[in-house]
């Protein structure tokens, strides 16, 4: 009766671990992975082959010579630890934390790093319209110009000063152009910031929690181990069935789990002021977006005093029809125009920085 209890318990244990093995045989397509899903896959593997190890019952055999004095005999059967399976399922669970963790984080980091050249690039389109439509204005005057010219009501060096306006006009519209192509600026979630670093706190927490019960299985364990052993001088006829259970409790666990606890609290503070990490990241794009709204406002605030001084002129000159009037207007309506470029150009920037900084903060 005892070698057929051996027998069974031995399918049940080998039974047990086949049937976590079988289920991870299939490979996972390579192509077209992002590096989240990736990461995920690396990860799981590797936690799987973690899982399979402490699933599976571990053949035992050899000779040993017992202490009491009796023949030397031959030993082999299989053991197992109640401790190794819970592992199984905290390495596994333990692996899904991690891998939700860095999808968070990553996310996270996206949105940092790419945040300023994003509104950056969006500010440049937006210039590249107020350029174009001041172009057309100037076109209009420079067209204007051009015929009274031609009437001789006004010199050539009155068009010259229009077309030199018109030339740092398009040195502008390249420039702007130039500084598009050179951003990197793909598209974001329109989840706010303050949500995905929340997430990813989250999913610290999570992880950690999960590598903190997987470290207390340490403390405690209870093995089952079977089979047969046989004496070999003088050799029996028969092997000798045995079994065993043994259970281990480490005394200090209480100790041990206190620290493990603590270690979890102090990795979320760690992470929450670490150099590069997410949350400190965040910050400090917090204090850019804020220092550039106070620089954008100052920006504005002095083109508008020049666009005041500007208006100012164009009345004094507003119904004067003599050639240095026309010119003097003509100076300052592209004068004007340029201006009106760099207030449009701050005006939205304000506006941008604003928005974000409600949106994600």
């Amino acid at each position: 009766m005892f070698r057929k209890t051996i027998v069974i318990g031995a399918a049940v244990l080998a039974m047990c671990g086949s049937a976590f093995t079988q289920s991870t045989n299939q490979p996972v397509p390579v192509n077209t992975l992002s590096d989240h899903q990736a990461f995920c896959d690396y990860v799981t593997q590797q936690a799987m082959a973690q899982r399979d190890l402490l699933l599976m019952p571990r053949a035992t055999a050899g000779v040993t010579q017992p202490d009491t004095g009796l023949p030397m005999q031959m030993v082999w059967g299989i053991s197992s630890s109640l401790s190794d399976v819970r592992k199984a399922g905290l390495t596994m669970d333990a692996a899904r934390k991690d891998c939700d963790l860095y999808g968070a984080t990553m996310a996270a980091q996206r949105n940092i790093q790419y945040a300023l050249p994003v509104l950056e690039k969006q500010a440049l389109q937006h210039r590249l319209a107020l350029i174009q439509q001041a172009s057309g204005k100037l076109d209009g005057l420079i067209a204007g110009t051009r015929e009274m010219v031609d009437a001789q009501n006004l010199t050539r060096p009155m068009l010259f000063a229009l077309q030199s306006s018109k030339i740092k006009l398009e040195a502008d519209r390249a420039d702007t152009q130039g500084k598009i192509a050179a951003l990197y600026a793909p598209d974001l979630a329109a989840t706010p910031l303050k949500q995905l670093v929340a997430e990813k706190q989250a999913g610290e927490a999570k992880e950690q929690s999960a590598i903190e019960k997987l470290n207390r299985q340490n403390n405690w364990d209870v093995s089952l181990s079977i089979g047969v052993h046989q004496q070999i001088n003088p050799p029996s006829e028969t092997p000798a069935p045995y079994g065993a259970v043994t259970v281990r409790y480490n005394l200090a666990s209480g100790t041990i789990n206190k620290h493990l606890s603590q270690a979890t609290g102090a990795y979320t503070d760690w992470k929450s002021v670490q150099e590069g990490d997410v949350v400190r990241n965040a910050e400090i794009l917090r204090k850019q977006v804020t220092d550039s709204i106070s620089a954008q406002r100052n920006r504005l605030e002095s083109l508008k005093a020049a666009q005041q001084q500007v208006q100012s002129n164009l009345l004094l000159v507003a119904d004067t029809d003599t050639g240095a009037a026309i010119d003097f207007r003509n100076q300052l309506t592209s004068a004007q125009l340029l201006v009106e470029i760099e207030i449009g150009d701050a005006s939205f920037r304000l506006t941008l920085l604003r928005d974000f900084l409600e949106n994600n903060y």
